[in-house]
């Protein structure tokens, strides 16, 4: 004589089976629906993409001059260097430099802190663009001063050089080089 088979053995699908299903999936479209606002609200608004990127007009930046633009909140030093500034950054042994890392966001990561790095790139060396926050306590530096002839930032004594890299005081790092591009001969996009 055979046993009698049991519900698990072999039995199909039953009615129990399709309400758990059921209840399962309703839960997860109400809990996707219900949390799908709050999601949604991260997304940055468009007055805020609107500002993610701006261009701005150097035609009128003599050598030896600087601009600051605000960009995300923060300002930005642009400087169209003097070939003398340019000599000056050269001539820094890379082994003095407090951070060795470029710090541009167009280039590599790892590249070192040479001038050229921190600058516009081939051709256009003299010109320099970063953001105008001291790496220290975001305070913002003073330009064409301290011991070295870039900035200074007199809350507590970091100076860097006219390439925007420390050299001395309790900042960490360079000023950072954020995205950009020239658009035209006088016109760089930033972001």
């Amino acid at each position: 004589m055979s046993e009698p088979m049991t519900h698990s053995e072999g039995a199909g699908p039953t009615r129990r089976d399709f309400l758990y299903i059921t209840t399962g999936a309703t839960a997860a479209v109400g809990t996707v629906a219900f949390a799908w606002p709050f999601i949604d609200q991260m997304r940055p608004d468009a007055s805020t993409l609107a500002v993610s990127s701006i261009e701005v007009n150097v035609e009128s930046l003599e050598p030896g001059m600087s601009l600051t633009v605000k960009w995300r909140g923060k300002p930005v030093f642009i400087r169209n260097r003097t070939p003398e500034e340019i000599e000056q950054a050269n001539s820094v042994p890379l082994e003095e430099l407090k951070d060795p890392l470029a710090r541009n966001a167009n280039i590599d990561g790892t590249s070192p802190a040479t001038d050229l790095a921190r600058s516009a790139g081939e051709g256009k060396e003299n010109w320099l663009v970063q953001i105008g926050v001291c790496t220290h306590l975001g305070c913002i530096p003073l330009g064409q001063s301290g011991d070295f002839g870039g900035w200074f930032c007199p809350c507590h004594g970091s100076h860097y050089d006219t390439a925007g890299r420390i050299r001395k005081g309790p900042a960490p790092e360079n000023l950072p080089v954020p995205t950009f591009a020239f658009t035209s001969d006088t016109v760089i996009k930033i972001g």
